[in-house]
């Protein structure tokens, strides 16, 4: 132990004694090497070298801008490596925007590191040699993680907890303490073996204890699973449709009516056991505003099972004077006269895809078609079908928005999540999306249907567990039963992010009282 804790003491050392280019090169290898945790790789042991790393550079930072240059680069780093697939959008049309992939994904990485250079630079603040500077930089990390989740609409993709999709006993904290929860337990634990470069019993305790805290949640995970009612909502079959439309064709004037025709045509395949009842298109699954297109939604008739209901993703327009003045990313719900019965619109909207921030200002185009920005609806909303639970819609990446999926006020049954990831290919992307969206599941206790255009489409049931799927680049019809919610709220559910921010500002108060017993001792 004495041996192995001279070679970290002596690592330790010199990663502190760095300066310039090193160091900096350094913090953005450490944050590149974090993504590989992250799905799909699931390397998590790679934490244990990253974090530790970072804890190292920041006890070498004498100056505040220091610290926070560290985090800026960390962070950079790992939203370059995790982030790559973005570029997949920009290919799509690569003949107009082809060029801006530097530009966007490194824009899109300096500028979301900025949050954990500024949890760095909070750390840095609360910093005390031993365990205060672990508890700091647990604390602000959370804080700024929940924080990027909310400044300017939000994009809170990959948070740390994330990694933990992987096993599904872990995966279970999630319904106490929300992916925040686990992001703040997963930096303790990976940054706390950055105290085994310091020989003593002290040093050893304290990530002995961070991976027993791990070890008594996976437990409590396990009686928790072992402890499912299970069961199904009686009289419901959905029908999920995956038709896998290539991005560059879903628009292509000459491709639309076939792309339509392929959704039609898998709605109206015989069901090998029971009989569908309900049908589910992706996103934008319809070239066609449904609510206002009479005449193209008829067609629609085939793929409707009788006395059921198709839900499909489409865009709604709005004209006046003959042009249109308005356009929304909508679900529109249409019963077997196709009748259109219920319509939502997206709120959370994706920059630069459905519209153009500060438009009057930056003189960029969207990689979307068309030149109209998408307008934000209302808000989350709780629907009332025919023959169905409560639901409440998603559309694209508002699924990954913790504690923002369902209305606590009105609460659903269950979640419905249509998307179309064909922009970014068979990357990490589509299933970083979908890792997402297993831990809405759990944080809320409700199951998870999801349609996707080229995949993951899949039913997730209210414990995170994936019960049936079609993977990315897959055609087909997923034919499955809809799980029932958990009997009872998730305290998630009830409190939102409440309680990880709590835990994280008592991880921020503890580390402030063991800066001052420092400075206590010291006089």
């Amino acid at each position: 132990m004495m041996r192995a804790s001279g070679r970290l003491a002596r690592i330790a050392a010199s990663v502190q004694s760095m300066t310039g280019w090193h160091r900096g090169g350094l913090a953005f290898l450490l944050g590149a090497l974090t993504a590989a945790a992250q799905p799909p790789v699931h390397f998590l042991p790679v934490l244990l070298v990253s974090f530790p790393g970072l804890v190292w550079l920041l006890d070498g930072a004498r100056r505040r801008r220091t610290a926070f240059a560290l985090g800026w680069l960390f962070g950079a780093g790992y939203f370059a490596a995790g982030l790559y697939w973005v570029s997949n959008a920009l290919l799509v049309d690569a003949a107009r925007f082809a060029w801006l992939i530097p530009f966007t994904v490194l824009g899109l990485s300096f500028g979301l590191s900025l949050f954990i250079g500024m949890a760095t630079l909070l750390a840095r603040i609360l910093w005390a040699p031993g365990l205060g500077r672990i508890l700091a930089l647990a604390g602000a990390w959370t804080v700024l993680e929940w924080v990027r989740g909310v400044v300017l609409t939000g994009f809170p993709w990959n948070p740390i907890g994330n990694v933990w999709v992987i096993w599904e006993p872990l995966l279970q904290a999630a319904a106490w303490g929300g992916v925040y929860g686990l992001s703040a337990i997963t930096v303790f634990v990976a940054a706390s073996f950055a105290m085994l470069s310091v020989d003593g019993r002290r040093s050893l305790s304290v990530p002995v204890s961070g991976l027993a805290i791990l070890a008594v949640l996976s437990g409590a995970g396990f009686l928790r699973l072992s402890d499912t009612p299970g069961g199904t909502v009686p009289g419901v079959m959905l029908r999920i449709v995956q038709p896998n439309i290539a991005q560059r064709d879903k628009w292509r004037p000459d491709r639309r009516a076939p792309n339509y025709a392929r959704h039609i045509e898998m709605s109206a395949i015989p069901a090998v056991a029971h009989a569908i009842t309900h049908v589910i298109w992706p996103e934008t699954a319809a070239p066609f505003s449904v609510p206002t297109d009479a005449v193209r939604r008829r067609l629609m008739r085939r793929a409707i099972p009788p006395g059921g209901l198709l839900i499909t993703g489409t865009p709604r327009f709005e004209r006046s004077g003959g042009r249109v003045s308005g356009a929304w990313n909508s679900l529109a719900v249409v019963d077997e006269r196709t009748k259109v019965i219920d319509v939502y619109d997206k709120h959370h909207l994706v920059p630069l895809g459905e519209y153009v921030p500060f438009r009057d200002i930056l003189p960029i185009e969207k990689v979307t078609a068309g030149s109209l920005d998408f307008t934000a609806g209302s808000g989350l909303r709780t629907l009332r079908l025919p023959g169905l639970p409560p639901v409440s819609p998603l559309i694209c990446y508002e699924a990954i928005f913790p504690g923002a999926v369902a209305r606590s006020d009105d609460r659903p049954a269950w979640l419905l999540n249509v998307t179309n990831d064909a922009w970014f290919g068979n990357s990490a992307g589509p299933r970083q999306h979908f890792a997402s969206a297993r831990l809405r599941a759990v944080e809320e206790g409700l199951p998870l249907v999801r349609a996707a255009n080229s995949g993951i489409s899949g039913v997730i049931d209210p414990y995170g567990r994936v019960l049936n799927r079609l993977e990315v680049g897959q055609i087909g019809v997923l034919d499955s039963r809809l799980p029932l919610p958990l009997p009872f709220p998730t305290l998630v559910s009830r409190y939102g992010n409440l309680l990880p921010l709590g835990c994280a500002a008592i991880l921020l108060i503890g580390a402030y009282f063991y800066q001052l017993k420092q400075r206590s001792i010291k006089r």
